[in-house]
């Protein structure tokens, strides 16, 4: 029997350079969605949005 247990995990190392440029994108991402739909004519990507609103508990108007 084995009695040698290891007392840590190893932990992936995070490669910081492709991390931030990575995180860059999606916020941007994001926000051109969120005034995309905002600012939409389209009632149904509105209407989406608000829906969403409601489903997550967060105050609309």
């Amino acid at each position: 029997m084995n009695t040698n247990v290891p007392t840590t995990a190893a932990v992936p190392s995070v490669n910081t350079t492709t991390l931030w440029p990575a995180l860059a994108g999606a916020a941007a991402l994001a926000l051109v969605v969120l005034y995309g739909v905002a600012f939409a004519d389209s009632p149904l990507a509105h209407n989406a949005a608000h829906d969403v609103r409601h489903v997550t508990v967060k105050p609309c108007h």
